[in-house]
């Protein structure tokens, strides 16, 4: 399809554009309607189901969506998306995490959102809107512009089905198995074999056989998994052997690598993979963890400070299986199939939910939240979340921007809190959380909310 053709179908798709509206019978307050469902009309809009974008935390580049520079210290909307029901949407692929449901069923319209370092995105249908810093082309609009409003960006080919926003850069997977990249190439991250801007997304071409089930990023190398459950890495590997790749790991420049390449090291197949700081963490089908990288803060979860590139199991998690897995910079959690969250690595701003500031040098559950079923986790640089099957939202860790979403907060914050969220005369009933994205300094979240 040529670039004009495409923007021309995103144009006319039905209740999704760049522009906000205030309109809806839903709500009474002015929070911008990004998407409303083909099948509301003026009969059925009071019976719809409002999911609601929510971001607080630092701005100052616009990546919280509001308009302005701003600082929010508690969770506020961005913007309204309109379903029939609840059963119309589901939550997109999350990197990290297993699938939910088996690719030959027919899948609902997805839904997901995205945090980088300073800049957000949402996935709704198949279409992605961004904004926040424009540094190095990572919004993907063919300039370095900021965005301080969600804009839909018509450069994208294909329906989106994941997405994975780094430090300067983004990416993206299609339901056809592609995978896009677009910003700063630095080390190798875009994996175009350039280390230049990439101001709109490119496909990414390696030597892989069929298309690309899932995806991952950080600050500075990205990962994807195949259908077989090949894992390829590209981006930077400057000796602490996060690629885990070996010593004939290929081409290279400048301590990177930006050809993506097979981790042949890998013995079994992997459905998730995790990019941390600078560690990697790839999961199996039948929930088995294995990483590699760096270890000077216990990041690997062995018990020892020994990193390196051959990917290892961890051992104290043998008979645990384990659904999903998030890295932070220093950092990582993992879910377990009871609803059990684990944390291990660098402690020094309360990241790992502890009640203490100290690195834990094994895999830990956290006790304060043993009495609740956690059903989603997500890692910042130095702060972590969680989602419960009742809808509550807990945070913990570095809070120094507000990021954590609770007023008065200690800068180091140890021990997970709940996320309160302010009642407003819209004719909505209360928040339930689905799902968390946490960034450097900002973080952002989707709720379900159905009228009153």
């Amino acid at each position: 399809m040529s670039l004009l053709r495409h923007r021309l179908r995103l144009l006319l798709t039905p209740a999704f554009s760049r522009h906000f509206s205030a309109t809806g019978t839903a709500t009474k307050t002015k929070v911008p309607i990004l998407y409303k469902s083909p099948e509301i009309n003026d009969e059925n809009e009071t019976n719809s189901i409002t999911l609601q974008l929510l971001s607080w935390g630092r701005g100052a580049s616009g990546q919280l969506g509001g308009g302005i520079e701003e600082i929010r210290i508690y969770p506020a909307p961005v913007a309204n998306l309109l379903f029939p029901s609840l059963s119309s949407f589901t939550l997109s692929q999350t990197p990290g995490r297993l699938p939910l449901r088996s690719p030959e069923v027919s899948p609902a319209l997805e839904v997901g959102i995205s945090c980088g370092l300073f800049h957000s995105a949402v996935l709704v249908d198949g279409k992605v809107c961004m904004w926040g810093k424009g540094d190095g082309g990572r919004l993907g609009f063919g300039h370095e512009n900021p965005a301080f409003l969600p804009t839909l960006n018509p450069y994208l080919e294909g329906y989106v089905k994941s997405l994975a926003l780094g430090g300067v850069h983004s990416v993206a997977l299609t339901s056809e198995g592609d995978v896009f990249t677009w910003g700063y190439g630095g080390f190798g991250a875009l994996g175009h074999s350039v280390y230049h801007r990439e101001l709109f997304p490119r496909l990414v071409e390696g030597a892989w056989n069929g298309a690309m089930r899932h995806i991952s990023t950080s600050g500075t190398h990205t990962a994807a998994i195949t259908e077989t459950g090949e894992l390829y890495v590209w981006g930077r590997d400057q000796g602490d052997g996060r690629l885990g790749l070996g010593p004939g790991r290929g081409p290279n420049e400048g301590g990177g690598l930006s050809i993506p390449c097979k981790v042949k090291a890998l013995p079994v197949p992997v459905a998730a993979v995790s990019c941390g700081g600078f560690f990697t963490m790839a999961l199996t089908e039948d929930g088995q963890i294995w990483n590699w990288g760096a270890n000077s803060n216990y990041e690997l979860g062995r018990g020892d400070k020994v990193g390196g590139w051959e990917p290892k199991p961890i051992p104290s998690l043998k008979d645990v299986h384990i659904i999903q897995i998030a890295s932070g910079g220093y950092h990582s959690l993992a879910l377990t199939d009871e609803g059990k969250v684990l944390s291990w690595g660098h402690g020094r701003h309360g990241q790992l939910g502890h009640s203490s500031i100290d690195s834990q040098r094994i895999p830990v559950m956290i006790e304060s939240l043993a009495d609740e079923r956690v059903i989603y986790i997500s890692c910042g640089g130095s702060s972590s979340a969680a989602v419960t099957d009742t809808g509550k939202l807990y945070m913990w860790g570095n809070s120094k921007d507000s990021q954590l979403g609770v007023p008065g907060l200690p800068e180091v914050q140890p021990s997970p809190v709940e996320i309160k969220f302010l009642m407003e005369d819209d004719g909505l009933g209360p928040h339930k959380v689905l799902s968390v994205a946490v960034g450097a300094s900002h973080a952002m979240c989707l709720v379900s909310r159905s009228p009153c």
